[in-house]
């Protein structure tokens, strides 16, 4: 069974910069979608980013012009810079490799940001 395995999460104060990366252990066939999600303490999940194979990307309004998602040429990883940190971006984000055709997803097991005002 293929895994998503993100890396890249940490600690920064408030400004800072952290690049999160997301690998999968081989290749999902009819994987179009890929996304991060995050999750706050005591809050659901939310979408922050998706890419489609297309390189179209959309964005969570709150990430807006601050976050960056991008993949590699063969889907098989992909990454979200984060700039200008808030700490009201703290989360673990998760990240989200999906074939829309038949609902299928693959998730990572999340990895911690924190950010310190």
């Amino acid at each position: 069974q293929v895994q998503l395995a993100e890396s890249g999460g940490g600690a920064v104060q408030a400004g800072g910069s952290l690049r999160l990366s997301c690998a999968s252990s081989g290749t999902i066939p009819g994987i179009n979608v890929l996304r991060w999600y995050r999750q706050a303490p005591g809050k659901q999940r939310e979408l922050v980013a998706s890419i489609l194979l297309n390189g179209y990307t959309s964005y969570a309004d709150s990430v807006q012009g601050r976050f960056s998602i991008s993949r590699n040429r063969g889907g098989t990883q992909v990454f979200l810079q984060m700039n200008s940190l808030k700490p009201e971006d703290t989360a673990v984000y998760y990240c989200n490799f999906r074939n829309s055709y038949t609902d299928y997803d693959a998730w990572g097991q999340g990895t911690q940001v924190t950010v310190s005002s």
